[in-house]
């Protein structure tokens, strides 16, 4: 649970407006289906693109905003976020909230213009996730048929965590967009590299010379996760996925998508299976808007709507997608807690590593 003391340095009537919008949001969760967290037990993970965190774009984000995705953040275990600009005053500012057992991980910024001077970052509940010490970006080596070498438009990031009995490495991405089509060439071909290049590694694990057996500490589980502006569940940027071995959870392929019309599947979360980590039936898409920012709150913004250097006022629809985001939240509990299989096998005499 968040800090909310700081709200009370607020003015009246901006306390009164996001403590009502905290409460409606915390109901907002729990009718979507997200369980409560626990020590042990499953894993909560989520993905989130953030937009432009933090952007001065129509006078940046208000303190409505800090506490609503402080409160998002804090329902779930660790959250794959994109976006991230190069100040991280902003990330700093939801850590404080959210409290000192939170921590993250972040890539350098990417440069130039396809990487919009963007971060990715992992944000975790150290409580119950532990930072395994794996932190690096994917750059593709060469290919006897390539004559030129692919790179990212923003460079995935891989981070290894354990969580209960489950060592995972986690690469998160913002893949390409391109032109606003179902089938853009770029970012086909962005997922289908580093689909293929990710697949490659976790087929056949690093060991020294002469090793008969996995290295101490390589990962059980790999997950690929983000924003890979999917447009339709059924098309090939989707396809180049799975066609490397990847699975998507069966609760996330029944759902409805990311975007805020509900009707682009942006954002996935997507396993190679390994061991000690096991898809449930829980996972889907939070619409926070259903709680916050909704439109019956425009005339309550209405002061802190600022005009463009235009002289002209945004639509509240776009405004709020600089407060929050123009992406929803997906999200995913996944089982880490095997000691009764473990116990129970044992006691059927099978022996177990």
């Amino acid at each position: 649970m968040p800090y909310y003391a700081g709200l009370r340095r607020e003015t009246d009537p901006v306390r009164k407006r996001v403590a009502e919008g905290l409460v409606r949001l915390r109901r907002t969760i729990v009718d979507s289906g997200v369980p409560p967290k626990t020590l042990d037990g499953n894993v909560l993970i989520a993905s989130w693109n953030i937009r432009e965190f933090d952007s001065a774009k129509y006078g940046g984000r208000l303190v409505d905003a800090f506490h609503y995705i402080a409160e998002i953040i804090s329902h779930f275990d660790l959250v794959a976020v994109q976006e991230v600009r190069s100040d991280l005053s902003a990330l700093d500012r939801i850590i404080g909230l959210l409290g000192g057992w939170w921590k993250y991980v972040v890539t350098d910024v990417t440069e130039g213009t396809l990487g919009n001077g963007e971060r990715m970052a992992f944000v975790y509940d150290s409580r119950k996730v532990a930072f395994g010490g794996l932190a690096g970006e994917i750059v593709l080596p060469a290919e006897k048929v390539d004559t030129e070498v692919l790179q990212f438009a923003r460079t995935p990031f891989v981070c290894g965590f354990k969580a209960g009995w489950a060592r995972i490495d986690l690469c998160t991405v913002h893949i390409y967009y391109g032109k606003g089509v179902a089938l853009d060439s770029r970012r086909l071909e962005e997922i289908r590299k580093l689909a293929k290049f990710l697949a490659k590694r976790a087929k056949v694990p690093a060991q020294p010379a002469g090793a008969t057996s996995p290295p101490t500490g390589a990962p059980d589980n790999l997950i690929l996760l983000g924003d890979f502006n999917v447009f339709a569940a059924g098309d090939a940027t989707l396809k180049a996925i799975t066609d490397a071995g990847f699975s998507i959870p069966k609760v996330l392929t029944d759902r409805k998508g990311s975007n805020i019309a509900k009707d682009k599947y942006y954002d996935q979360i997507a396993i190679w299976r390994g061991r000690r980590f096991d898809a449930t039936d829980r996972g889907g898409v939070l619409d926070y808007y259903e709680a916050v920012y909704r439109a019956e709150d425009e005339g309550s913004y209405a002061e802190e709507i600022k005009a463009t250097k235009s002289g002209k006022l945004p639509k509240f629809s776009d405004w709020r997608t600089y407060q929050m985001s123009d992406h929803l939240v997906l999200w995913a509990a996944f089982k880490v807690d095997f000691a009764d299989d473990y116990i129970a096998q044992l006691a059927e005499g099978e022996k177990q590593s």
